[in-house]
């Protein structure tokens, strides 16, 4: 089959809750970096009548949609952010009892990931860690291994750290964290279904450092960060039901990765598996019968890490393809690393394809 690949940013605020621009500026914004889709999350509002298709003169167009970062305002200290999409129905009532908003969303034809479910406070500059901390919760679809906002908090920890990276944030993005990479692979080891996606977390605020003020990351530059590429079984049309779902239901099932495009685009990475009269892409099981191929294709020379219940099963330096013949069950998911400035930076991670 051929697939239709996307980008798309999945973690977007506007003022009506703690972001600066409102949603038909989010879309222009989303247009010129290049995204084929946007999904506003605001806090614990369910924002109706300004979902649609956006365009710009040329013929691009952008589908807004949106959904909800729902938590517990009265929760000290504050935890367990989840972003919800598709649901039907307003949820954020359920906030205080993680399972039970879980349940609510499924039950309202939604799905949820947990929102930057690791993280470092900043407590010199008033940022506080939230990350999630009722793990025994079930039924959510995946987890945000990758949230721009979230990987700059955690490199403001002092002062100075604070004004080179405002200067020059580029300089500290390096990836997920390793702690939450391995939580991943730990739930993935269990057997359990968790998908990934990645995004800005954009708000646009001012920050002040003494006399000093800046608009760190305005939307536009965070939208061509860490985003979400899909992959759907048909083109988008321009008819709005048609091609939400079709972006949704990539989302729900893993048929996407996470790329770090602001230091070479990830168009066109691929991750696919081969099996006897079978096939998958990310995100898809695949019966290993005798035994499977696994195939990474990255648009440009990398270091390219296939990844098994936690360990590094192969590894490529400096390659665009990385071939793997295994007759092993596991989840089996690439992540791909590219020099940037004198660092190796994290470029790719793709999510999983489950050999059964």
């Amino acid at each position: 089959m051929a697939w239709e690949e996307y980008v798309g940013n999945p973690h977007v605020h506007t003022p009506y809750s703690d972001g600066t621009l409102y949603h038909a500026d989010v879309a222009r914004a989303a247009l010129a970096a290049g995204l084929d889709f946007v999904i506003v999350t605001d806090h614990n509002v369910w924002v109706r009548d300004v979902e649609g298709i956006y365009s710009e003169p040329g013929g691009r167009r952008l589908i807004l949609l949106v959904g909800e970062e729902v938590h517990d305002v009265r929760r000290r200290p504050q935890a367990n952010h989840l972003l919800v999409y598709g649901a039907e129905a307003e949820v954020a009532q359920y906030a205080p009892h993680p399972q039970r908003l879980i349940d609510a969303v499924r039950t309202a034809g939604g799905f949820c990931f947990l929102a930057h479910p690791f993280e470092k406070a900043a407590p010199r500059v008033g940022e506080p860690a939230i990350p999630w901390v009722d793990w025994e919760v079930s039924g959510f679809t995946g987890l945000e291994i990758w949230n721009t906002m979230s990987e700059f908090k955690s490199l403001v920890r002092y002062w100075f750290n604070a004004l080179r990276y405002a200067r020059d944030p580029e300089a500290g993005i390096r990836g997920p964290f390793p702690p939450l990479l391995a939580l991943w692979d730990k739930l993935l080891a269990e057997g359990r279904r968790v998908a990934a996606i990645g995004g800005a977390d954009a708000h646009g605020r001012t920050y002040h450092w003494g006399p000093f003020q800046r608009v760190l990351f305005p939307y536009e530059y965070l939208f061509r960060m860490v985003n979400t590429h899909i992959l759907t079984p048909r083109p988008l049309t321009g008819d709005f039901a048609h091609d939400r779902a079709l972006i949704y239901e990539a989302l729900r099932r893993g048929h996407a990765w996470v790329g770090y495009d602001r230091i070479h685009p990830t168009a066109g990475f691929r991750f696919s598996g081969q099996a006897w009269r079978a096939e998958a892409i990310m995100g898809d099981e695949l019966p290993l019968g005798t035994g499977a191929t696994l195939q990474v294709r990255t648009p440009l020379m990398a270091d390219i890490r296939l990844v098994c219940n936690g360990y590094v099963v192969k590894r490529e330096e400096r390659a665009t393809h990385l071939t793997y013949i295994t007759s092993e069950p596991g989840a089996y998911r690439a992540e791909v690393y590219l020099p940037f400035r004198g660092r190796k930076r994290g470029w790719i991670f793709s999510n999983p394809i489950y050999l059964v």
